[in-house]
């Protein structure tokens, strides 16, 4: 039943994380539809935060009997998630997504380059989480989905905005280091207070970024789309979101979670079919297939042990 359990939150976790991307361009804006965040990307992942982790905190008041870090390995734990999968993930991918040389196919492409980053870092601080070279190749194969998925032009991936584009892969490097590092500190922080502190320290230093930007609330344009996007970011994204990603962290391990990178642009080309009329494609189908296969080469123990289960379960 566990096993069953953590499927459906990992689904729910790339659904939700894959619908965070059209969010945040709608909360961005465009140069050609200015409003929103445009000008203070920062600002906009500071404030998203800011609202997560008052409610978290709120939360694990009511939940936990320890909604307060205390010792040593507890405030590392903070420390890693605030510094490198709070602020520096999120500051680096919205100032990069500001570009418009850089495409939501490219963004998609590089983001998910986290699952095979986290296997470099699992080797050398977590042993026992290294793959196999089935695992390996399932990784690769996910990752080919992807980007036959996002279908990018070559040109775009090589050439215009190349430093945006350095800055989301800095984006994907801090957050595969800070789910290792996370997963090595191993404090027996309750999950609902680590994330309410991570998201209120991450949240502060994402507000001293934007100040060394001179980023200015003045600057923000509250557009209905801002608000929505600031709505869906903060509660569904990120309270809920990052609630069940450590949760899974804690029951699956950094590699196997951050493969949520590769099924959420899965749901970002659902959401875009359901909701903007972008009808899929053969390269949409033939994405979703590899992702799949690549599922199946690293999962294949889970499945055979699995599969006499369900035998026995329909006769």
């Amino acid at each position: 039943m566990n096993r069953y359990r953590n499927l459906a939150l990992f689904v729910f976790l790339a659904a939700a994380w894959g619908a965070s991307f059209m969010a945040i361009k709608a909360g961005l804006g465009t140069p050609a539809d200015p409003g929103g965040f445009l000008e203070t990307p920062v600002l906009f992942a500071a404030i998203r935060y800011d609202v997560a982790g008052v409610l978290m905190l709120g939360y694990a008041v009511y939940a936990t009997d320890s909604p307060l870090p205390r010792g040593r390995d507890q405030w590392a734990t903070v420390a890693v998630g605030s510094v490198l999968i709070m602020a520096g993930y999120h500051a680096l991918l919205f100032i990069g997504e500001t570009d418009p040389a850089v495409t939501s196919a490219a963004a998609a492409v590089i983001v998910s380059l986290s699952p095979l980053l986290t296997t470099g870092f699992a080797r050398a601080f977590l042993p026992s989480e290294r793959l196999a070279p089935a695992g390996l190749a399932g990784l690769l194969l996910g990752l080919a989905g992807v980007v036959v998925l996002s279908n990018p032009d070559p040109n775009d991936l090589l050439s215009g905005g190349a430093v945006a584009k350095l800055l989301i892969f800095g984006a994907a490097t801090t957050f595969a280091l800070g789910s290792v590092l996370t997963r090595r500190i191993d404090s027996d922080l309750p999950i609902e207070t680590m994330e309410a502190w991570t998201m209120l320290g991450g949240a502060l230093l994402m507000h001293v970024v934007s100040v060394a930007l001179g980023e200015s609330v003045s600057a923000v344009s509250w557009t209905t789309d801002a608000f929505l996007a600031l709505g869906y970011l903060s509660v569904v994204a990120s309270a809920v979101g990052f609630l069940v990603y450590f949760v899974l962290l804690d029951r699956l391990g950094p590699i196997e979670i951050n493969l949520v990178s590769y099924v959420a642009p899965v749901f970002a080309a659902l959401t875009g079919w359901l909701f903007l009329g972008e009808l899929p494609t053969v390269h949409t189908v033939a994405g979703f297939a590899l992702i799949f296969v690549g599922f199946l080469f690293l999962k294949r123990e889970s499945l055979r042990r699995e599969l006499p289960r369900l035998r026995r379960a329909l006769h």
